[in-house]
């Protein structure tokens, strides 16, 4: 943990590694249980194997199926680290408000960022959907969504489950009414981003929606279903469109990836939706093979995915994080050489945000920084005017 701290200092994010200071002197609550549990319905429960990465050390929670027992590293000497307080929040830092809204489909809460500075012109929209036994303010502080929002001038929609929709806060993305356009949790979630739209002054060509795990799931539910509300979609270690119709199936596309299904027919009447991708190869939650999928799944329709086949339409590349995990970034493109998916794939990365903050549940450190690389990819890609 003192590496993962030293680690934190020496980058800069001080925050972060005050947070993880006071946790290992016991000053803070332990951080959250993380969802190695994903419920299904409201009396169905899936228990799955899961991994909580906090700085270097990796905990397990306890399953049905244990993950494998991870070595601890040998203790470090010791370290001395300073560590200033936390800054107060800057003059026009933003503001980060709540609401609920209200459809034929129920209820629900959501948080709100809006950048501090007067806008100039109509800003982009980023919908962000929470993991399992998750929140809003959680995943806020998890992927430090609002810091980059503030300096890209980007307002930031964060909806909650409610526990009586899902016990465990998950977002139903496994059940067919919820994955559907016009009905259940896809249509709340899309009447919801239009309030915002209309009452914030949001540019409807640069509306993107993203998430992680079940919310990961969710947010390819969105792009399927409503492709003219969503410019591109993020979605970290999540699952495909229809993944899953019923329990057995759901944690059967969890624990073995999904269906072989890549040779189907797209349906006549899907659209395209940039993607960015980010999974971890470790992940014991849901499978990487997923996120393969949605890539897949995203370029059908594709002019260009005939061009994956002699690999001129992808680039793949490899790198490593200053300090921390290696990665495979594969970019494809269309038929004019524009780049319409991205899939990272995270080495020695688990079920957790990569590059986020421990001041959030299931968040990786060591990783890329995904809310950046999501950012700047959906920056890159407006829905064309007119389109």
């Amino acid at each position: 943990m003192m590496l993962g701290i030293t680690r934190l200092t020496r980058s800069g994010r001080l925050r972060e590694a005050t947070a993880a200071i006071q946790r290992a002197l016991g000053r803070h609550p332990p951080a959250p249980v993380p969802p190695a549990v994903e419920a299904m319905a409201e009396s169905d429960v899936i228990d799955v194997e899961a991994r909580f990465v906090v700085d270097d050390e990796v905990l397990a929670p306890e399953a049905v199926d244990a993950p494998e027992a991870v070595n601890a590293p040998e203790a470090p000497e010791a370290v001395e680290v300073e560590v200033s307080e936390p800054a107060a929040p800057a003059r026009g830092a933003g503001e980060f408000t709540s609401g609920s809204f209200e459809n034929a489909a129920g209820m629900r809460p959501y948080r709100l960022f809006v950048p501090g500075s007067p806008a100039a012109a109509p800003r982009p929209l980023v919908v962000m959907l929470h993991g399992c036994k998750q929140n809003p303010d959680d995943f806020a502080a998890g992927t430090r969504m609002n810091e980059l929002a503030q300096a890209q001038d980007v307002v930031v929609l964060y909806p909650g489950q409610v526990a009586r929709v899902n016990q465990l806060g998950c977002w139903n993305w496994f059940k067919q009414q919820d994955q559907q356009r016009g009905q259940g949790e896809p249509s709340l979630i899309a009447d919801m981003t239009r309030h915002i739209i209309d009452t914030q002054g949001i540019d409807p060509a640069r509306v993107y929606i993203a998430g992680l795990s079940a919310g990961g799931a969710m947010s390819a539910v969105m792009a399927a279903t409503y492709p003219e509300l969503y410019a591109a979609v993020g979605i970290h270690s999540g699952l495909p469109h229809a993944a899953a119709h019923n329990l057995a199936t759901a944690l059967a596309a969890m624990r073995h990836g999904p269906a072989a299904r890549r040779g189907a027919a797209a349906p006549a009447d899907r659209v395209p939706v940039p993607t960015i991708v980010f999974h971890g190869d470790l992940d014991t939650t849901v499978h990487p093979d997923n996120g393969e999928e949605v890539i897949a799944q995203a370029r059908w329709g594709s002019a260009a995915r005939a061009d994956d086949s002699n690999g001129s339409g992808m680039t793949v590349e490899q790198a490593r994080t200053d300090g921390g995990h290696a990665y495979t970034r594969t970019l494809h493109r269309d038929g004019e050489g524009r780049c319409d998916a991205e899939h990272w794939l995270v080495h020695g990365c688990g079920h957790a945000w990569s590059g986020g903050s421990t001041q959030g549940s299931y968040t990786d450190p060591l990783g890329p920084d995904a809310s950046a690389q999501m950012l700047r990819f959906f920056l890159e890609h407006p829905r064309p005017r007119g389109g």
